[in-house]
């Protein structure tokens, strides 16, 4: 399995990879299935091939006829066959981003990476901005990354590791110095590790718990952000004192990785109280591990004898009365290796945290220890020469604290409303508090908040529900006493609808004691309470939900003590299921301008928190992309994103890779923060219309999109039919029920599987149809107007990161395999004039981009993924074609009985086209 006919570019070391990997691949297949295996999945892909080039009914009724007469075990093992090379795909395509890398850092004429930490100093050096003005940016700096359990990773985590070892093989065959017999035993590690995969089982057996999903998240802080995140700052330090050598840099804690697993309560009964508290132990369990780790080898480092070396009499005097404190049998025994005495006393307090008074309160007071002896050894160690692993340690506890994640905690504004109604019922507040008009409601609640006398009764018999709603926030106080304030900081409120939604949330609160009301009349407030934003009318009406709460006296208490700081969280997820995806993001945009600008006139400063999933119709892309397309007026607020399901494994699995992601991210971040960057908002939009034309444009498409969606009577039967909807929730890769409730209604179903269901398919409306109805509308009445339309795409970021959203959608979008799915229509006709429908839609977005873009071909200004998702398409290919019969013969099966082994293979076409595609939902 090799890929062939490629020009000799800078791509021939990843061609070299992949030819390699598919040759193993090969000797692999014909040591388990003979040359039988080989011979049929190369007769397979070549047909794919031709009728990709020839659109022949011959061609094509012969790869039907290949396909239809495969029988087990030979088709399970096809299908293995194309999946596990799309995993090897991916594996050297992240290999060559790492080399490209170094080759930029090896470069003799000093040349500099896009997008990196290097570029960013650099531009702003040559922008000419002041120090104080950098000062400033990094002091307000901040981005967040937020890991989640969506379950939209198809990869298994013991694939992964194989995965992870494969590349690090990878890796060290790029060296030029290897010996023959050194390269020779490389190989034989790789093939091996090929094989382990080829026999490995790639589907998971149970749905995993959300212990196992926290784990699987944890997984990534041990691995890699652990030590990615301060070599990202240190890597900035390093940059500012080499562009700016006669200046002194101070570069604050900006870049924090949180986590939702263990805390999203949305829509999943699994997420008690219970595991919240067993979620924030384990990565407390995870980040001293982690420090015991570096402070045992700092110990063995920092071997300094006082008979060489002045160490302060008050430092020796301290250590001596602290080891009075712990056992004698855990002190260091040589009196003159002072710093490793003092390391033993660290390492016991650390070893004691929750066990005995000995261990350490806060992480405060382990950092007061490590830089006390930071600055002793400096006194004695040569000037302007860096502890560089004790620098790295400190910024570490800086980091992540005793809790090493920000653990949100989110739920559903209807849960808070039926615990608050029944609370203010049972001590006869009102008799139906859910039934009130808006203003009663925020009226009766800010009476509560200003009374501070608790209106939960200690012995009440409340339903089960209050009750857990209760302990949910008695949790957060008690998680506040154990792990540190850092440890929860933000609950997220679900359908955020008005006011009432985050006044609830205070009041529950209020009964826990995180919010507080002293008797001089101050507010002691512990918890950010954040709005989640989702559909296209809630997007409209945020800004007037947020002002509504600025204007009120008991809120504005709340954010006084909050730093006047308000969090907002922006879903695209339902925005996009409910409007299209131009309308959504247009919305997302214009909802983050219109709240930005009310903010600022009652002095509050906000964090956006972009809701994004992988795949394109879920708001996903690089993440440096991500962050230039974003008003610039709202960069310097702080930028807080999910990172889920696959995202996790393809960012942050590898080290270098990790680290270029996040180097990305954080270099545009500044760019767009200091105003100079030409990603990011420089244009007077107002001067040329532009926003004008998006509205109206968003408009259009929202009309065209729910006309499909919402009107058409056979369309929720056409999705539910021609997609593989029904078997995705067989694929255990989540704890989260794939509805919200037990009902098959179009609002229930959520974002996530909506997404991975039109993607399997390759049709991904979600990621673009209607788009191309908006643009065009507009452009087709003048040429005037298709001007406007690729001005916008030359000079606006939002504008050009759309179209290229599209572009992309578009180009992994394949009508002529989709084409196959409509045969799985009961209703042939019904099927023919749906599927009509979009390829006419499909043609319209196709045509409009072409001409905005002025390429010949979608993607042309991106050659390097345009022609990775060429390569890949003849080998996704045939695995769609055998999910098509497959699901049928299954679905068949379903009326009569069932047949595991026919749903598993099922299940590991659907994995596949998902490695294939890189994307799930």
């Amino acid at each position: 399995m090799t890929l062939q006919n490629q020009t000799n570019d800078h791509t021939t070391p990843l061609r070299h990879d992949v030819n390699l990997l598919g040759n193993m691949l090969g000797e692999i297949l014909v040591h388990h299935g003979g040359d039988q295996l080989l011979n049929k999945v190369e007769t397979i892909r070549k047909l794919t091939k031709d009728l990709r080039k020839n659109q022949e009914a011959h061609t094509y009724n012969l790869l039907k006829e290949e396909i239809q007469n495969l029988q087990p075990p030979l088709r399970s093992q096809v299908i293995r066959a194309f999946s596990i090379y799309f995993h090897l795909v991916n594996i050297a395509e992240q290999n060559h981003r790492i080399r490209r890398r170094r080759e930029y850092q090896l470069r003799d004429d000093h040349g500099v990476q896009p997008y990196s930490l290097e570029s960013a100093v650099l531009n702003l050096k040559e922008n000419n901005i002041e120090k104080d003005v950098i000062q400033n940016v990094l002091n307000d700096l901040s981005l967040e990354l937020i890991i989640t359990a969506h379950p939209t990773e198809a990869t298994k985590r013991t694939v992964l590791e194989i995965q992870k070892r494969i590349a690090n093989i990878l890796i060290k065959l790029d060296q030029n110095n290897l010996t023959a017999n050194e390269r020779e035993n490389i190989e034989e590690s790789l093939f091996n590790e090929i094989t382990v995969l080829w026999q490995t089982d790639e589907l998971r057996h149970r749905k995993p718990t959300v212990m196992d999903e926290v784990r699987n998240g944890l997984y990534y802080f041990d691995q890699t952000l652990f030590d990615v995140l301060p070599d990202i700052h240190q890597e900035l330090e390093n940059r500012l004192d080499e562009t700016y050598p006669d200046e002194e840099w101070s570069v604050p804690n900006f870049l924090h990785f949180g986590s939702w697993i263990g805390g999203d309560r949305d829509g999943n009964p699994n997420v008690t109280p219970e595991i919240t508290w067993s979620t924030l132990k384990k990565q407390r369990e995870i980040v001293l591990k982690k420090y015991e780790e570096v402070l045992v080898e700092l110990m063995k480092r920092f071997s300094h004898s006082t008979t060489r070396v002045n160490v302060g009499e008050d430092f020796i005097k301290a250590v001596e009365k602290e080891e009075k404190t712990i056992p004698e049998n855990k002190r260091w025994r040589v009196e003159a290796e002072i710093y490793r005495r003092k390391f033993a006393i660290v390492l016991e307090r650390l070893r004691q945290i929750g066990q005995s008074d000995i261990g350490y309160p806060s992480a405060d007071d382990l950092l007061e220890d490590i830089t006390h002896i930071q600055k002793n050894v400096q006194a004695h160690h040569p000037a302007k020469r860096d502890l560089k692993m004790m620098k790295k340690f400190v910024r570490q506890v800086n980091l992540f604290g005793f809790h090493l994640a920000t653990l949100d905690i989110r739920n559903h504004s209807g849960e808070h409303e039926a615990a608050i109604s029944e609370l203010l019922k049972k001590v006869d507040i009102t008799e139906n508090y859910s039934d009130l008009p808006e203003e009663e409601k925020v009226h009766l609640l800010e009476e509560v908040l200003k009374d501070p006398r608790p209106i939960s009764l200690l012995n009440e018999d409340y339903t089960e529900e209050t009750q857990e709603m209760l302990k949910v926030f008695q949790l957060i106080r008690e998680a506040h006493r154990e792990f540190g304030k850092r440890s929860i900081q933000v609950y997220l409120i679900s359908m955020t609808e008005s006011a009432s939604d985050l006044l609830e949330v205070l009041v529950l609160a209020k009964e826990a004691g995180i919010y507080r009301l002293h008797a001089d009349g101050t507010v002691e407030s512990n918890l950010d309470v954040a709005p989640l934003l989702e559909t296209v009318e809630d997007l409209k009406a945020g800004p007037s939900i947020l002002e509504k709460l600025f204007n009120m006296d008991v809120y504005h208490k709340h954010l006084n003590h909050r730093n006047n700081n308000q969090e907002i969280m922006l879903g695209y997820s339902d925005g996009s299921k409910d409007g299209g995806t131009l309308t959504a993001n247009w919305r997302l945009y214009k909802a983050q301008q219109e709240i930005h600008e009310m903010a600022k006139e009652y002095n509050v400063s906000l964090k956006f928190f972009h809701g994004r999933g992988g795949s394109l119709g879920r708001g996903g892309g690089p993440l440096n992309r991500s962050i230039a397309s974003q008003p610039v007026e709202t960069l310097g607020d702080g930028v807080k994103i999910t990172e889920q399901g696959e995202v996790l494994s393809s960012r942050y699995l590898l080290t270098d890779i990790a680290y270029r992601s996040l180097e990305q991210g954080v270099s545009t971040l500044l760019e767009g923060a200091a105003h100079i960057s030409k990603e990011t908002e420089q244009t007077n939009r107002s001067e040329e219309n532009w926003e004008e034309i998006m509205e109206e444009a968003a408009n259009v498409s929202l009309e065209k999109y729910q006309s499909l969606v919402f009107k058409d009577q056979d369309f929720l039967t056409y999705f539910n039919e021609v997609t593989p909807l029904q078997e995705i929730s067989e694929l255990n890769i989540g704890s989260r029920p794939m509805k919200r409730k037990d009902s098959t209604k179009f609002e229930n179903l959520r974002a996530i599987p909506w997404v991975f269901a039109w993607t399997q398919n390759r049709q991904l409306i979600p990621a673009w149809y209607a788009s191309g109805t908006g643009l065009a509308e507009y452009a087709d009445r003048s040429d005037e107007n298709l001007s406007h339309l690729q001005q916008m795409y030359e000079k606006w970021p939002f504008f050009r990161s759309t179209v290229d959203n599209l572009q992309m959608a578009l180009t992994k979008a394949d009508i002529q395999t989709a084409k196959e799915y409509t045969t799985l229509a009961n209703d042939a006709e019904m099927g023919e004039r749906i599927f009509n429908n979009i390829v006419e839609e499909y043609d319209k977005t196709k045509d409009i981009l072409l001409k905005i873009t002025g390429d010949e071909e979608l993607l042309d200004h991106q050659p390097t993924i345009q022609e990775s998702v060429r390569l890949r398409n003849p080998y996704v290919d045939p695995l769609n074609f055998l999910q098509v019969e497959l699901i049928k013969e299954l679905r068949l099966l379903d009326e009569t009985g069932t047949n595991d082994d026919l749903l598993t293979e099922v299940l590991l076409t659907i994995s596949g086209i998902a490695a294939g595609l890189r994307n799930t939902g």
